[in-house]
């Protein structure tokens, strides 16, 4: 099977409003830039967005949460100051429901 790198064209936008953006994050995917160089999630949501709306300039965008390289799932976006300030506080103060779920090859053993 043959990895599917994401780019704006093929971003898996889940919600958005105008205050926030929610996508579906790859396995392989990096949320925030890290030594490798590769391209992070939070600069092709930036080039979505630019593109989307025909913005001119930089387009502001605040990481809420990060999920590691090899895990899938929901990533949150906020496209405001006001919005990351507040989904911050909201994550911090455990107001935010997390469900992690795993695939598993085998079955586990008992202990």
């Amino acid at each position: 099977m043959s990895k599917v790198y994401t780019d704006k064209n093929n971003l898996q936008v889940l919600y958005e409003d105008n205050h926030l953006i929610i996508v579906n994050k790859r396995v392989g995917d990096i949320v925030q830039g890290d030594k490798t160089g590769d391209k992070p999630l939070a600069e092709i949501v930036k080039e979505f967005i630019k593109y989307k709306y025909n913005k001119p300039g930089n387009v502001y965008l605040g990481v809420v949460h990060r999920l590691d390289r090899p895990t899938s799932g929901i990533v949150i976006f906020a496209k405001t100051s006001k919005a990351l300030s507040r989904l911050n506080r909201a994550f911090a103060e455990k107001e935010v429901k997390k469900t992690y779920w795993a695939i598993v090859k085998a079955k586990p053993p008992k202990k």
